[in-house]
């Protein structure tokens, strides 16, 4: 099931955690060099992907407290292990990998189980699970949900092995994911094209990740196998996409897990005001660069001329620009944005992210293989004059390391089929119509949206929701807010922690400004790991729901965070 297996030893200045990096390490703002950057090591694309993936989840610059309030970077010296797994009728395999400190006691058995945010790759959730788990003696195994940073240049026919180097397809490494058809020009990547529509499967995906543990503990403590899940403690934590795996996860009737965590997860409920992602970031891509101005924040460029265009095409009323901005907000509140909700999605509205949801999201669900993306977009490396190119192989080489899983990013960017000169609007129209309108894609695309519909835990499953009220990626009255009123409607007991001035990326407080209105996610998610392990061992009751009012602060301290006791 699990193959080829590969084993590694992390020990003196190359641990588990930080790879050797330590809290100072992971804050420098330059990624650790590659001696070759065209041929770098396993071990060199190790280091950089865990300094990558720390740095895009957790706040670690100075202030933000981390490492002194809350969360640990502290060595922990022992083994990985990572392989393929791969889902029955499953097109691609996804990644699982588990580390098991060398303080690890197999008389109190316990693994950690987590799904790499967003589309990260394996290391996507070292920050969430690794942080909490592995300083504890845990070990903890991860997956990628069938989505990474596995990238494939379809120039070069080339693609990334299972110690994340760039091969050949076809050679002796069996790679990651390599796509149907493996030809063409520019890149393509496991999330937007395995043809698996691997969210409706991210469930199966963690409990695969917690089988691997289960298999690595049976090897390399024979005299104590076997170990199982009804004699192992198993707890699954997650944050975004993660989060939305624990609870499709925790669908399971299986009682394979102990407890869940979920925070901010991206999770769709039919009913309960329920929105799925793809309806909402659509909507956004659209409509919240004109509505922002209205709420006082500064517009972006060309926002006129996109207004305008709006307008013209009967998305938009008004014969002025303050009307027609005005005419936005309304009806993006009038869908369910808060004002807390659209400042903080301001931050995605700037980093393109609703596009590059979109964009991905569209593949995925409508399981099209690159080069036949419905509205006519595709992904490529971009020369100065911003033509696709083909990439060079020190961009191929660091994809695996430093990409996120979904682009715009690591030099890799999306294609728009229309001219510069259309504002790229034609292609948010057509993306925004495969949600609310007709025809052959439309429907295959919703149907892909529908199949990752959440349904209620186990019942007896001890859970606790965490998300962030002023959240504008995933805002929770779409999300972990009608997941926990069906999960009750049904009967079950979901605890809810819902945190005033808490957005989304925790990575973003270090940028100026931030820090005065907003607060991390991780110090809750933490805490609520710290309270289902203590009902598990009876020493403590679970936590009560809680609505948080913590204190926004340029240095944060623990009363500032006001955590439930």
């Amino acid at each position: 099931m699990f193959q080829p297996l590969q084993a590694s030893l992390h020990r003196d200045h190359d641990d588990l955690l930080t790879a050797g990096l330590g809290l100072e390490g992971l804050r420098n703002p330059l990624p650790p060099a590659f001696a070759d950057p065209a041929h770098p090591t396993a071990a060199e694309l190790r280091r950089r992907a865990i300094w990558s993936n720390w740095r895009g989840i957790a706040d670690l610059a100075p202030g933000g407290g981390y490492d002194e309030v809350y969360g640990s970077t502290a060595a922990v010296p022992g083994r990985e292990f990572s392989a393929y797994a791969r889902l029955p009728g499953a097109t691609q395999p996804h990644r699982v990998l588990v580390q098991l400190p060398d303080h690890f006691d197999p008389r109190k058995r316990c693994v950690v189980v987590s799904a790499s945010s967003g589309s990260r790759g394996i290391y996507g959730a070292i920050a969430v699970a690794g942080a909490w788990g592995l300083p504890r003696g845990c070990a903890v195994a991860y997956t990628d949900k069938g989505a990474g940073s596995d990238y494939f240049d379809l120039d070069a026919g080339q693609g990334v092995a299972l110690d994340g180097r760039v091969t050949a397809a076809g050679g002796d490494a069996a790679l990651a994911f390599t796509p149907e058809p493996a030809a063409g020009h520019g890149v393509a990547f496991k999330h937007a094209h395995s043809l698996d529509n691997p969210e409706a499967d991210w469930g199966r995906h963690l409990k695969q990740a917690a089988q691997f543990a289960l298999a690595v503990l049976d090897a390399q403590y024979p005299q104590q196998a076997p170990f199982t899940f009804a004699n192992t403690r198993v707890i699954a934590v997650g944050i975004s996409n993660g989060g939305g795996a624990v609870l499709r996860a925790a669908e399971d009737p299986e009682p394979w897990l102990d407890a869940a965590v979920a925070g901010e997860p991206n999770v769709y409920v039919d009913g309960h005001g329920g929105r799925a992602l793809y309806d909402y970031a659509t909507e956004a891509a659209l409509l919240m660069p004109c509505a922002l101005p209205a709420l006082g924040l500064p517009p972006l460029p060309g926002v006129e001329a996109r207004c305008a265009a709006l307008a013209a095409a009967g998305l938009l009323s008004g014969t002025t620009l303050l009307a027609q901005q005005q005419d936005a907000l309304a009806r993006l509140r009038a869908a369910g944005w808060s004002d807390a909700a659209l400042r903080a999605g301001a931050t995605s509205t700037g980093f393109d992210l609703w596009r590059a949801v979109a964009v991905a999201y569209a593949s995925a669900y409508g399981r099209y293989p690159h080069g036949a993306h419905p509205c006519g977009y595709r992904y490529a490396a971009l020369g100065a004059d911003l033509a696709p190119r083909p990439a060079t192989a020190a961009e191929r080489a660091a994809w695996w390391a430093d990409a996120s899983g979904i682009p715009p990013g690591a030099g890799v960017a999306i294609v728009d089929p229309q001219p510069p000169v259309d504002l790229g609007l034609t292609g948010l129209r057509c993306l925004r119509g495969l949600w609310t309108g007709e025809g052959a894609d439309a429907r295959r695309v919703r149907q892909g949206i529908a199949d990752t519909r959440a349904a209620p835990p186990r019942a007896g499953l001890p859970m606790v929701v965490v998300h962030g009220e002023d959240d504008g990626l995933i805002p929770p009255a779409f999300s972990s807010a009608p997941y926990v009123a069906m999960a009750r409607a049904a009967g079950r007991d979901v605890r809810h922690w819902q945190v005033a001035h808490v957005q989304h990326f925790d990575a973003f407080l270090g940028l100026p400004g931030l820090r005065a209105f907003y607060v991390p996610l991780l110090p809750y998610v933490y805490a609520a790991l710290d309270r289902v392990d203590a009902a598990l061992d009876a020493r403590a009751p679970l936590p009560a729901d809680a609505r948080i009012a913590p204190r926004p602060a340029a240095v944060l301290d623990a009363e500032a965070l006001a955590i439930p006791r």
